[in-house]
């Protein structure tokens, strides 16, 4: 085995934290000072478990010992999450420059958090069955409501999101904001933990989603690949730093459709019932029942006298994407645990 010469890169590598730390003001703690990502995704994958276990538990599972299964589960991914969050907690007041409170009363807080997230479950399997069931019924290629459990993207990334967005209200936004980012690295769509999501969302292929976290969606919303709901501008302080917390991303009202590669941006209100085009960019508000799309945007912009041509005006989107008429296999929407 060959001999490397490694020495001097550890030492080179320690000077070059050492100054990035005295940059941030960081100081010696004693103990870990950030949360896990792995222990997060282990946390994560449990929970997964505990709301399908028979979808997403393990694959010896039986109808049998679920409750075993649920209750353990759940008691470790717990256990982990509570750890996480008072390292979290720890963070925080480190970085605000406050004192940091006892160890006891920090460990009691991060209890009570993880505790109320708990009691969140059954309502967040609720929920997300609801999203399994506008998944199968938006998409005629879907052959199961399991299928779409095991398979689908965009449901792995509102498992995720659903978790993560329930730890954000918690003021727990690093632990949520990990959760998101361990669903973007697997599927590509990026939904920050703040975005507040009504029920019966669906993401269809999902890859290049970004949701941003101001943006609030209603009910029976659904949409592609690609598409951005995102902020249009970014306002400094005095100091020349970006302004933090203020709503800069789209409001999407109920029953939206909004097609591959759409840009909405700012805050804008897409009203309910509209259409979104594929690949238009839209930076102002659109009226309930609207349908948008690349030709009718253009028609827009042209001047009153000049006509449009008709193989223009007959390239709006329609309402609803075409359905293949090749005969499919039987489509079930039965719930298994």
């Amino acid at each position: 085995m060959s001999s490397f010469d490694i020495a001097p890169i550890v030492t080179q590598l320690r000077q070059v934290r050492d100054h990035w730390r005295e940059q941030q003001n960081r100081t010696e703690s004693g103990h870990r000072e950030f949360p896990s990502r792995d222990a997060i995704a282990q946390a994560v994958e449990g929970l997964k478990g505990v709301l399908y276990p028979q979808r997403l538990g393990p694959s010896d599972l039986r109808h049998a010992s679920e409750d075993f299964y649920v209750g353990h589960t759940l008691n470790t991914a717990l256990q982990l999450l509570q750890t996480q969050a008072q390292i979290e907690l720890h963070y925080r007041h480190r970085s605000a420059g406050v004192s940091v409170p006892d160890p006891s009363g920090q460990a009691a807080q991060a209890q009570r958090a993880v505790q109320a997230f708990a009691q969140q479950l059954p309502l967040l399997r609720q929920l997300l069955d609801i999203d399994v069931l506008a998944a199968f019924h938006g998409d005629p290629a879907a052959r199961s409501v399991d299928e779409v459990v095991l398979s689908y993207p965009g449901v792995l990334a509102l498992i995720h999101h659903r978790i993560a967005h329930a730890f954000y209200r918690l003021e727990l936004p690093l632990l949520g904001r990990i959760m998101a980012e361990l669903a973007h690295g697997q599927t590509g769509i990026d939904i920050h933990p703040g975005a507040q999501i009504g029920p019966g969302f669906f993401i269809d292929h999902g890859t290049g989603v970004v949701i941003g976290e101001t943006a609030v969606i209603g009910q029976n919303v659904r949409i592609y690949q690609a598409v951005t709901l995102g902020a249009k501008r970014f306002p400094k302080d005095a100091q020349g730093h970006l302004q933090k917390g203020w709503a800069r991303h789209p409001i999407v009202e109920d029953d939206v459709v909004i097609y591959a590669g759409a840009t909405i941006l700012g805050r804008v209100t897409i009203g309910k019932g509209a259409v979104i085009g594929g690949n238009v960019w839209i930076t102002d508000d659109v009226p309930a029942g609207t349908h948008v799309s690349q030709a009718s945007l253009r028609q827009a912009e042209q001047p009153a006298e000049q006509p449009v041509e008709q193989s223009e005006a007959a390239a709006v989107a329609p309402a609803t994407p075409p359905v293949l008429s090749a005969p499919a296999p039987e489509r079930t929407a039965r719930m298994a645990a």
